[in-house]
């Protein structure tokens, strides 16, 4: 009889890699840290927010969102001013996901010092966009923004690409989890349903265009990203989700090219094999919760 490879030193292999770019070369001491932590948590381990934000689905949410945040032409100022997200875009990242790691499962001092430590870089994010308007990051108006355009995102990949999606209770659930996050982040009022967060977002409509800049970020996140050309593939297919999942005004503004037959036959049957794949890489094996690398 043949026995079968052993593929779990392959799948730990592929799941460090990408653990180390998501979450930088700290990041399994930081997991650990993280989730080892004695004391209270925002949110217990049954809530929505740890479900959606622990699935592999996050990949196509977070650069879903980065794409539908832009187009507010002041957060778009902001990031294009200083994120340094050109000079420094996997700095960004990791910087990101460890913020929603310790807010969405550290203990809940970590979680406050990390939403305190936000709150400060943002009062020095300050400026004049290209039309002459004035921004600020720590603005309620600007934060409430991509407050609502991220978990948006987030919510709308969990449900397509997600191993366990929620239930209509669960996504008013993970909605108003997030505005806890939301609320020390100095967001006013946050939505806490799905029939909230959509009100809010249409408010926003309006104030929404793509500028030079937004197109231009787009170009860069999805075209010419920095990533090593054997992982181009794979990006791709997470790229081509990520537009899929932008309302069709938004596409349009960014002069993102769709087809939906396409988006059908083939980009979702693609993005639901790359997220079960990437969730199967950095899924923890035996050897790697055995040697603590997890």
């Amino acid at each position: 009889m043949r026995l079968l490879p052993d593929l779990g030193p392959a799948r730990d292999r592929v799941g460090e890699a990408i653990l180390s770019r998501v979450a930088g070369p700290e990041g399994p001491a930081n997991r650990a840290r993280i989730h080892g932590a004695p004391g209270p948590r925002w949110f217990g381990p049954d809530r929505p927010v740890r479900r959606v934000h622990g699935d592999a689905a996050m990949f196509t949410g977070g650069l879903a969102a980065l794409l539908l945040q832009s187009l507010h032409p002041l957060a778009m100022a902001a990031v294009a001013g200083h994120s340094g997200f050109r000079g420094d875009p996997w700095g960004r990242l990791q910087r990101t996901s460890t913020f929603l790691a310790v807010t969405t499962y550290g203990p809940a001092d970590s979680a406050q010092r990390a939403c305190d430590q936000v709150r400060a870089v943002h009062e020095s994010v300050r400026g004049t966009a290209s039309d002459g308007r004035a921004y600020s990051a720590s603005d309620p108006h600007l934060l409430c923004w991509v407050h609502i355009a991220e978990i948006d995102c987030f919510l709308r990949a969990h449900q397509r690409y997600g191993a366990h999606p929620l239930d209509a209770a669960g996504c008013d659930g993970y909605v108003a989890d997030t505005a806890r996050i939301a609320a020390a982040l100095g967001v006013p009022d946050p939505p806490t349903d799905q029939a909230g967060l959509a009100r809010r977002l249409a408010a926003y409509r309006g104030e929404l265009r793509a500028t030079p800049e937004a197109r231009d970020t787009a170009r860069f996140l999805l075209l010419r990203p920095p990533i090593p050309w054997p992982a181009r593939l794979p990006y791709a297919v997470v790229a081509a989700n990520a537009v899929s999942l932008l309302p069709g005004w938004a596409s349009r503004e960014l002069r993102l090219p769709r087809i939906p037959m396409a988006e059908d036959l083939l980009v979702r049957p693609l993005g639901t094999a790359m997220t079960a794949g990437i969730r199967w890489a950095m899924a923890p094996t035996r050897a790697r919760v055995t040697s603590g690398r997890v």
